[in-house]
């Protein structure tokens, strides 16, 4: 039954088109057409049906009511009083020419019901007729044979047709295809910033950079562009951090190791050697050992960058106590965690839980005493952390994001503020840093909900 199914839509597809536009055009023309035809048959089928022979029936019951009376009248005078009876009061023009004959029965044809209406009322007088629709555009012409003669009769058009059919067909047709003109221009719009983001993305895949594209069309095609412009220039950043990093790498680890290596080049080759004496040395060289290990560590990290961790609804305020109780293990004096009641966020856990782990190392080691505090309103999270050390200038607290800046002259490696941007940039959020009401930096984060 499905192989049947599926050996049946192979010829329809071949037929659908292949294209975002054809394919929108088709499905809005589809519906357009069958509701237009079901309007054109409501109108045809029904309404203009019903009118047309209630007028048709009109016509021949009075028509019927004069042959009635021209049986019982005989005098001239009385059928002439009937035939102009008959044109004032009916606005039936009637002639009687006696002795004569139908040359024709039935009816000439035209667009709509009247024709087949008018037929089958006149049908039943009992009597031969012929209906002419065609010779006077104004006038339709009905010959009714009588025992001695034809009844001519020049009824109104207007008494039998309901208005011209072609004219609500042309409606149907023209209101159709105006609808479709529009949505077609309104569609090639759309599918117009559809393209123009398939090929930047193409672009931008092979290498090539085009740069962010506008935002346009509709909400949901601006917002795909506007999520390309930020992935674009997310994976811009991580390349170049990641370029700077490769090249930062051996700078830094030259370093230690030069140490190494003239400490080693200094040992004594020959006698013996006394370790008292090495002590210096040695330690020295650990020293140099535990800082690779913690540069590494940082490379590793920042090179690791989100992972693949899964994001999942977490509980704020409890994380912020275990950090807020982890960094005071650690030696952080930690004034207060002013946290109010909120609802989980969705976030990766580990992640956020290095940077504010990272922020709130980086405030212990620059300052004194730390303030970790929480807002929330119906789209975001805004978390503070303030210190009271000597801060940041306000020329550099954009630099200080990048690798390998860390600020200071305590040692660090320079990543800590990056990774944790990157991070936080994952979340759809925002990082800053201000100036503390404690005297020293405040660190900003906004997570959207």
């Amino acid at each position: 039954m499905r192989l049947a199914g599926l050996r049946l839509d192979r010829p329809i597809r071949r037929v659908l088109p292949r294209s975002l536009l054809g394919r929108s055009l088709l499905i809005l023309l589809i519906p357009l057409l069958v509701t237009q035809g079901i309007s054109l048959e409501l109108f045809y089928g029904s309404h203009l049906d019903v009118v047309s022979r209630r007028l048709s029936g009109a016509v021949a019951g009075e028509i019927t009511q004069t042959l009635l009376l021209l049986d019982r009248m005989h005098r001239k005078s009385d059928v002439d009083w009937l035939l102009q009876t008959a044109d004032s009061q009916f606005q039936l023009g009637m002639t009687l020419h006696p002795h004569a004959r139908l040359r024709r029965v039935g009816s000439t044809h035209v667009l709509g019901p009247m024709d087949e209406d008018l037929a089958a009322a006149l049908l039943q007088i009992g009597r031969p007729f012929y209906v002419d629709w065609l010779t006077d555009p104004h006038t339709v012409n009905i010959q009714i044979q009588l025992r001695d003669g034809v009844l001519d009769v020049a009824a109104p058009r207007k008494r039998l047709d309901v208005g011209p059919i072609w004219l609500f067909v042309v409606w149907v047709a023209g209101s159709a295809l105006l609808l479709f003109v529009v949505a077609a221009l309104f569609m090639r719009n759309q599918v117009r910033a559809i393209r123009r983001l398939a090929r930047a993305a193409e672009a931008f895949g092979m290498g090539r950079d085009p740069g962010p594209i506008r935002p346009e069309g509709a909400q949901e095609v601006r917002k795909a562009a506007s999520a390309f412009n930020r992935m674009q220039e997310r994976i811009l950043r991580f390349v170049a951090q990641r370029t700077a990093m490769l090249a930062g790498v051996s700078h830094d680890l030259r370093t230690p190791l030069t140490r190494m290596r003239l400490t080693l080049a200094m040992l004594p080759q020959e006698g013996r050697l006394d370790a008292a004496s090495l002590a210096p040395d040695i330690g020295g060289m650990v020293a140099d050992l535990a800082e690779m290990d913690r540069m590494i560590e940082g490379y590793l990290s920042f090179a690791r960058g989100e992972g693949v961790e899964q994001a999942e609804p977490v509980n704020l305020t409890v994380m912020l106590e275990e950090v807020a109780a982890a960094a005071r293990r650690a030696g952080a004096e930690v004034l207060a965690v002013s946290v109010p009641p909120m609802r989980d966020i969705v976030l990766r856990p580990g992640a956020i839980r290095r940077v504010l782990a990272n922020l709130l190392e980086n405030a212990r080691r620059h300052g004194g005493r730390i303030m970790l505090s929480a807002a929330a309103d119906a789209r975001a999270v805004m978390l503070l952390i303030d210190d009271d050390g000597p801060g940041i200038p306000a020329d550099r607290r954009e630099q200080v994001f990048r690798a390998f800046e860390s600020g200071s002259d305590s040692g660090s490696t320079g990543l800590g503020l990056t990774i944790s941007r990157d991070i936080i940039h994952a979340h759809g959020g925002d990082i800053r840093l201000e100036s503390s009401p404690l005297g020293g930096l405040r660190v900003s984060i906004r997570l959207p909900y």
